[in-house]
């Protein structure tokens, strides 16, 4: 689908490693994580700015559209190639070549490449880390083109709080380099650049290089799940925690009953901590953290978190019905493997919403209560973050039955939902995974006409090639 004189200049400037044809080698960038599949006209695999820089002006130049790719772990169909044939895919797997560590400023310099799980592993030995805790395992560029935020949140915000610089590549005929790495934390004399490219997709330019704040690790750690006495008691026990806690409370993560038997049915290997395994109809998890090493006269936090939840306990009206302190490792286990286990448990059909805290479970409540009349074979397997108003809310339909082949019933599907969630609660159809092919239509409905007209501006500015898989405007 792609002339062999296109194929052959895009070599010249990548070289043999850097421009991928044979149908079998190019299957792993055109399959994304949520059943979405495409096909691709090739793929490009630069390995510097500059590379990503010729191949996107040529690409831009000869009308070959391009379709930036990351870590490929999105669940929106945002980096994957539609079924034309005519696209190419521009991986950033191979930008790994820096990667500047600065400890007095604590932050780091680094190729947009690179997996998130690989720059936590070299920041453990000076004691740091990149705060963002997420099941999947990105790669950077992705993750600041989608803005993730992750279990941690609550404590230490999203990507976008945690950038200070990116450089980045537009999709125009000379592949403008933008460099806009600049390690300082406080920078007021204009536009802050960097956010027009956060968040959006990889439409408005392809983040190539990132400059990153980075945390002291935790040296100290205490975890708990938490039974609510009811629905209604989970926003009283977060606001008591907090209350009490401060800046402690580091992770604050609702899981439903349905989510967490899916996970332990998948991994057996999982210990289940409940009572005559008996799950909760909801479970909460819970972290302290500090970072720093034990102190001599200092209660330990797991005495900490006794001593706090023994208090809420006592209240009037205690929003807490049962609690289970543990070990760290075993209880995040558990938390990590519900995406998996849910997966599994049948057709997977996944939203990824948001809300004001209050709202969370008024909302799950409203679906508890009318799914089974309006879509009786769907089941609900909800969790998230519930300390910043997420919620990964994951439907699942039996694999055997009609409706999970029936494109008809998905669309049904996420209309009533996103109908709901937008319209009734003022929530966001999209939390942390942006805007995909899975949720365009979604955007075009619930955007402001005047914000998709200055959307589409910025977009002719910035980049006028066909770049991206979504329409802002």
């Amino acid at each position: 689908m792609i002339d062999q004189a296109h194929i052959a200049a895009l070599t010249g400037i990548l070289g043999d490693k850097g421009v991928v044809t044979e149908p079998r080698d190019m299957a792993a960038y055109q399959t994304g994580a949520r059943y979405d599949e495409g096909r691709a006209a090739l793929v490009l695999r630069p390995e510097t700015t500059e590379e990503v820089s010729a191949a996107v002006g040529y690409c831009v130049t000869h009308g070959i559209p391009l379709i930036p790719q990351s870590g490929n772990t999105g669940l929106v169909s945002g980096s994957t190639p539609d079924a034309s044939g005519t696209q190419a895919v521009l991986s950033l797997d191979r930008m790994t070549q820096r990667f500047d560590l600065d400890l007095d400023n604590r932050s780091l310099r680094v190729g947009a490449g690179f997996r998130l799980s690989d720059v936590n592993q070299k920041l453990e030995r000076h004691g740091l880390f990149f705060p963002i805790d997420l099941g999947a395992d990105p790669r950077l560029g992705g993750m600041l083109a989608t803005n993730t935020g992750g279990s941690r949140f609550l404590k230490y915000g999203d990507v976008r709080r945690n950038t200070l610089g990116i450089k980045v590549v537009l999709a125009d005929g000379e592949g403008t380099i933008l460099d806009h790495t600049s390690e300082l934390r406080k920078n007021n004399t204009g536009i802050d650049w960097k956010q027009l490219f956060i968040g959006t997709v990889g439409s408005f330019g392809i983040i190539t290089e990132c400059v990153l704040n980075l945390e002291p690790l935790p040296k100290q750690m205490a975890t708990a799940y938490l039974v609510p006495a009811s629905g209604a008691h989970v926003m009283p026990l977060l606001r008591a925690m907090e209350d009490r806690l401060g800046a402690y409370l580091s992770a604050f993560e609702g899981m439903s009953k349905n989510a967490v038997a899916a996970a332990l049915d998948h991994v057996p290997s999982l210990k289940n901590p409940f009572q005559g395994g008996n799950v909760p109809d909801y479970v909460i998890l819970a972290e302290l953290s500090r970072t720093w090493d034990p102190r001599a006269g200092e209660q330990p936090l797991d005495a900490v978190l006794e001593t706090v939840l023994a208090d809420i306990w006592e209240s009037e009206d205690p929003p807490l019905a049962d609690a289970f302190v543990g070990p760290a490792h075993e209880m995040w286990a558990l938390r990590h493997a519900l995406s998996e286990g849910v997966k599994h448990a049948g057709k997977l059909i996944a939203f990824d919403l948001s809300f004001r805290r209050g709202d969370i479970m008024a909302f799950c409540d409203r679906m508890k209560d009318e799914m089974p009349q309006t879509f009786a074979e769907v089941t609900i397997c909800d969790f998230g973050h519930i300390g910043d108003g997420g919620v990964h809310f994951n439907l699942v339909v039996p694999r055997d039955s009609a409706a999970a082949s029936d494109k008809d019933f998905e669309r049904r599907l996420r209309d009533w939902v996103f109908a709901i969630a937008v319209q009734d609660f003022n929530g966001s159809f999209s939390a942390e995974h942006a805007i995909g092919r899975k949720n365009q239509a979604y955007y075009d409905l619930y955007t402001h006409q005047k914000i998709k007209d200055m959307a589409h501006g910025l977009k002719v500015i910035t980049s006028p090639g066909d770049l991206g898989t979504v329409s802002f405007g």
